[in-house]
């Protein structure tokens, strides 16, 4: 996923669908440094893990 896309989605008030490997997940912050996100699974909120941008998915529907 594109670095300010992700940005934007962490920041914006609406839900986006965004996966990774497969599930899907919250985005809390991204650090723009080393192109990493905070994410959360929706169905598992207290699983928080640091993981690559290039690892994100946006689905566009």
């Amino acid at each position: 996923m594109n670095k300010q896309r992700a940005k934007e989605i962490a920041a914006s008030p609406v839900m986006a669908n965004v996966s990774y490997n497969g599930k899907a997940i919250y985005i809390q912050e991204v650090d723009e440094k080393n192109e990493t996100a905070r994410i959360y699974p929706l169905d598992a909120p207290e699983n928080e893990q640091e993981v690559s941008l290039n690892e994100l998915n946006e689905d566009y529907r």
